[in-house]
């Protein structure tokens, strides 16, 4: 059993930047890839980005390409979301998610590990 906890989330001003935090627990040796996805007020959830387990690969939607940076470090057991330049388009509920296998990948389905989300709210 794999168990993640994002935190970092708040209410910023657009312009302003946040960082996310996703800690993994349990059994952390089963995760390899990791990501995160958000979802606004009823739409679907998105992917927003993707890092391997070794950090080598890294993929980012296009909205948030030059904006956001993902990162890890795997001796924590953690990956990050730095958030700049934040959007009120960027508002949503963002979850930590994990697969077993190594490589990322954008597709929401891979991932097995989910965590609960944390909520970013971006005013104008």
């Amino acid at each position: 059993q794999v168990q993640l906890v994002e935190s970092g989330g708040g209410l910023v001003q657009a312009g302003s930047s946040l960082r996310l935090s996703c800690a993994a627990s349990g059994r952390i040796r089963s995760v390899g890839a990791m990501g995160w996805f958000r979802q606004a007020p009823g739409k679907e959830r998105k992917f927003v980005a993707a890092i391997s387990l070794s950090g080598d690969s890294i993929y980012y939607e296009d909205s948030v390409k030059g904006r956001f940076t993902i990162s890890r470090d795997n001796a924590r057991n953690t990956v990050d979301l730095q958030m700049n330049s934040l959007k009120p388009e960027d508002t949503a509920l963002y979850y930590c998610a994990g697969r077993g296998y190594f490589n990322a990948v954008k597709e929401e389905n891979m991932y097995e590990y989910w965590g609960q989300g944390t909520q970013v709210t971006v005013s104008s």
